[in-house]
């Protein structure tokens, strides 16, 4: 059977995203949650592969640190101003869409 995608937020992620996502079944860590607050961004993506966890942020330095390697669950990016339900929306999409191998490796634009 696949796996369903598994989020992880970033810290600047609003809360309303994971709760909009929660309420829609969706499995989702925030870097809170993590105990991983303030944790530097290459520690961010290490724990969330370690998890098994997709990452949802809008630090394009992520997007950086996956034109270096692959190794990680999946990356969805979203640019500053994006709206809450664009993001729920967008994510939802992606969690139906992909399975967790399919987004393994990858980065998605939100």
């Amino acid at each position: 059977m696949a796996e369903i995608i598994r989020w992880y937020m970033d810290e600047h992620i609003p809360p309303a995203i994971t709760q909009g996502l929660r309420r829609r079944g969706v499995d989702v860590e925030t870097t809170q949650e993590a105990g991983m607050l303030h944790a530097s961004d290459e520690l961010q993506l290490a724990y969330a592969t370690s998890q098994g966890r997709a990452v949802l942020t809008q630090d394009d330095d992520f997007l950086a640190l996956a034109a270096v390697s692959s190794a990680h669950a999946g990356i969805a990016y979203a640019p500053q101003g994006s709206s809450i339900g664009q993001l729920v929306r967008g994510l939802m999409l992606l969690t139906e869409i992909y399975t967790a191998e399919e987004l393994t490796g990858r980065v998605e634009f939100l």
